[in-house]
């Protein structure tokens, strides 16, 4: 599934690079690991070496509390550990001429043909070549520890970042556990997004971003709840948050433990009764961003921003509507606030750039809410510009927002809101994504 993998095996230097993957890959996923004991294959000794150096580090049985029996940080620790040595030995090889030389002759010897009677001789040789070059390589490493330390170490490091990248952006906002999120979606697309995440600086910024601001959006969207509920009676179920005390106490002691469990399981625990003061699952979401030049410095930003947004609509399954806007727009629709690994890697990479242009977005904006699917939507409306529209459409568009019961919120960064004002409900003013204003757009 893994192009990266692929890659490191066709690029890498190292002519057993491949095994070496299966053996990092192994170390990393595997339950209970070992350093065979036995006699192995001679051209597998630098294999052997390297695998020495990797599970004593003293750092190793801690990280595998993060891979073990786990597919996907198994295969993003093996792309990242076989880069760093990739590039370690890479880098030995150009300041140790004789070290290069002795893997042009292993990779010289691997190539031969092989006629059958010659066929022991040249095994003897390579067998010979690749003791030389076992030895030397060992001496290499003990000599420069603590340089294939710092890369182990880096890889570890990397690993995380892009794992903790993978749950920012496919996670959404509700509380519980994100590999069990994550589970949800195919290892292919996982490792596809991973490896993005693990070449696009951008990409990692957006996830950063988008982590961040979903969090903000989990309590945003938690205190709305609180604030639009109440109780009226006592119900059955197994909502946690509702339970009544009584219930808590059958939990707690060691006598009704398991009834208790019985009963919650089946759905048979007292509860309260909860409703709602208004409906928080509204209608779609719209938002028009602005992707002018002068937002190129928010790019990340605002993607993270957007995603938050959506993993909004994605809880509540409201459908969410994305309208980029410069001088020219692009919409992007996802049913349901769900995005596919595809779509979210095609979102990173656009950015419109160009002048600014109201009147083309809040257009694009209103064909949408036209049809049927984005009836009763809302439209957040995000820009760091100015721009002019005619009276004549201001009347237009501000009769359509009446005649199709829509709201819009705008956020300004910065100061120009003169035009912006003219076609909002409510707009706000904040000098960037993450000031406590533009919160409110999590509100929605």
């Amino acid at each position: 599934m893994s192009q990266r993998l692929q890659q490191l095996r066709d690029e890498a230097i190292l002519p057993t690079f491949e095994p070496l993957l299966s053996d990092i890959w192994a170390s990393q996923f595997k339950m209970k690991p070992e350093i065979s004991v036995n006699k192995i294959d001679d051209i597998l000794l630098v294999n052997k070496s390297f695998m020495k150096v990797v599970m004593t580090d003293e750092y190793f049985t801690y990280f595998r509390n993060f891979t073990r029996l786990n597919d996907l940080a198994s295969a993003i620790s093996t792309i990242k550990f076989g880069e760093m040595i990739n590039d370690w030995l890479n880098q030995k090889l150009k300041e140790d001429k004789n070290l290069q030389e002795q893997v042009r002759h292993v990779q010289l010897l691997l190539r031969k043909p092989q006629k059958k009677q010659i066929q022991d001789v040249h095994q003897k040789k390579l067998a010979d070549a690749m003791s030389e070059f076992n030895a030397k390589l060992q001496q290499t490493i003990q000599s420069n520890s603590d340089s294939f330390l710092q890369s182990m170490e880096q890889a570890r490091k990397e690993s995380k970042q892009v794992n903790d990248g993978l749950k920012s952006l496919l996670c959404g906002i509700s509380a519980g556990n994100a590999e069990t999120t994550l589970k949800k979606v195919p290892l292919r697309d996982q490792i596809i997004l991973a490896e993005k995440l693990a070449s696009s600086k951008k990409m990692r910024e957006i996830a950063d971003w988008a982590g961040r601001f979903k969090q903000i959006a989990q309590k945003k969207q938690k205190t709305k709840q609180d604030q639009s509920v109440e109780r009226k009676g006592v119900t059955i179920g197994n909502d946690i948050e509702n339970l009544l005390p009584v219930e808590l106490s059958f939990f707690a002691h060691r006598l009704t433990k398991m009834d208790f469990l019985r009963r919650f399981a089946e759905s048979e625990t007292m509860q309260f009764e909860i409703i709602g003061c208004e409906d928080l699952k509204k209608g779609p979401i719209v938002l028009c961003l602005d992707q002018s030049d002068s937002m190129s410095g928010l790019d990340t930003k605002s993607k993270g921003f957007a995603l938050a947004l959506m993993s909004i609509a994605k809880k509540q399954k409201r459908d969410f509507c994305l309208v980029l806007f410069s001088s020219t727009t692009q919409i992007f629709e996802y049913r349901k606030g769900k995005i596919a690994t595809s779509q979210m890697v095609r979102l990173a990479r656009t950015f419109l750039g160009g002048g600014t242009n109201f009147a083309h977005a809040l257009d694009a904006a209103v064909r949408v809410i036209s049809k049927s699917r984005f009836k009763q939507a809302d439209i957040v409306f995000i820009t760091d510009g100015e721009d002019r529209v005619t009276d004549t459409f201001l009347k237009l568009f501000n009769k359509v927002k009446r005649e199709k019961a829509f709201n819009v919120l705008s956020l300004i960064i910065g100061n120009n809101s003169n035009t912006v004002e003219q076609f909002s409900d409510r707009l706000i003013t904040v000098k960037d994504f993450d000031d406590e204003g533009s919160f409110t757009a999590f509100e929605v």
